[in-house]
C-alpha cells in the first residue's frame, strides 16, 4: 500500500474535517408529529426568497418578495412583516412525516439557508388480551422493518421480525401466517410470550417511527383451572343459599326447644 505525500494527506484531511463540520452544521428542527414548525432563516434579501425541499429546487413551497408573501403549496407560508426585517422563516402549519426533509431558503436562485425536519418518533403502549390481534401502523410510506424485543429479554426471541416496503411483507417463518398488511401490519394471535417491545423503523433513513410498548394479559388465575373441576356460578350461589337456609332452620328449631323446655318446668310460685 502506497503512502501519500504530506501534501496530499494534508489535503485530505482538510476535505475531510470540511465535509464532515459543513454536514454537522445543518441546524435541525425536531417537532411531535402534526405540531407546527419554523424553519429559521435570517438573512437580508432585497429580491425573491423562495423556500424549496433541498433535492427539488424548482418546486417552491412559499415565496416572498417586497410587495408580499405567496403560499405556493397549502401548509406552507412566510410572513410579509418578518421578511421585511430579514426575518426569512418558512412556517409549517402541520407537520406529519411525509414532510421529513431537508428544506433550502434562497434569495433570487442563491442558497441562504439549509434546515432538516424532523418529526419525534412516536411511543404508544397498548395493554392487549391473549387471542386478541396487534395492529402496528407503519405511518410512512418508506420502506420500514419491525423490530421486536421481547419483554424477559430472550436474545433469541427478538430482532428483526418484517420487513415492509409497499405492499411487499417479508416475515420470520413463525411470524409469516400471523402477520399481514398493507396500510398497518397486524400480528394476529396474540399470546402472552408476544409481550415486549415493537420498533418501527424507517430502513432507508435510519430513523425510529414508532415504538410500541405490549403488555398482553393473561386469564386472571382460577383456582380450578389445571383440575377441570370448575364448579359454575349458579351452582355456589344454590349452595350458598341451601346453607343459608340450613343455619337459619337449626336457629328455629333450638329456639323452638328451648321453648319447649321452658313451658314444660313446674311453676315454683305453686310449691
Amino acid at each position: 500500500m502506497q503512502s501519500c505525500s504530506s501534501a496530499l494527506c494534508i489535503l485530505i484531511l482538510l476535505i475531510s474535517t470540511f465535509t464532515t463540520v459543513s454536514e454537522s452544521a445543518v441546524p435541525t428542527v425536531k417537532v411531535n408529529l402534526h405540531d407546527s414548525a419554523t424553519l429559521s432563516c435570517y438573512e437580508r434579501c432585497s429580491g425573491l426568497v423562495r423556500w424549496t425541499v433541498s433535492h427539488k429546487p424548482t418546486d417552491a413551497l412559499a415565496e416572498c418578495d417586497q410587495t408580499s408573501c405567496r403560499s405556493v403549496k397549502e401548509g406552507y407560508q412566510m410572513i410579509h412583516d418578518q421578511y421585511l426585517k430579514g426575518n426569512l422563516s418558512l412556517i409549517i402549519t402541520d407537520a406529519d412525516f411525509t414532510k421529513r426533509n431537508m428544506y433550502t431558503c434562497d434569495c433570487d436562485g442563491k442558497d441562504l439557508c439549509d434546515v432538516d425536519l424532523q418529526i419525534e418518533s412516536l411511543k404508544t403502549t397498548v395493554q392487549i388480551k391473549p387471542g386478541e390481534s396487534l395492529v402496528l401502523d407503519l405511518e410512512v410510506s418508506d420502506p420500514v422493518e419491525v423490530i421486536y424485543e421481547s419483554s424477559d429479554g430472550a436474545k433469541l426471541s427478538s430482532g428483526q421480525i418484517c420487513k415492509v416496503d409497499g405492499h411487499s411483507l417479508q416475515c420470520k417463518d413463525e411470524y409469516k401466517q400471523r402477520m399481514s398488511i398493507p396500510s398497518t401490519v397486524e400480528l394476529r394471535g396474540i399470546k402472552p410470550s408476544d409481550s415486549g417491545v415493537y420498533t418501527i423503523r424507517d430502513s432507508r433513513n435510519e430513523e425510529v417511527i414508532h415504538t410500541y410498548t405490549v403488555t398482553v394479559q393473561d386469564d386472571l388465575p382460577h383456582p380450578c383451572r389445571d383440575e377441570g373441576t370448575c364448579v359454575p356460578a349458579w351452582t355456589v350461589v344454590v349452595l350458598v343459599l341451601v346453607g343459608a337456609g340450613l343455619v337459619i332452620s337449626v336457629v328455629v328449631i333450638v329456639r323452638q326447644r328451648r321453648e319447649s323446655q321452658r313451658s314444660s318446668r313446674p311453676d315454683s310460685s305453686g310449691v
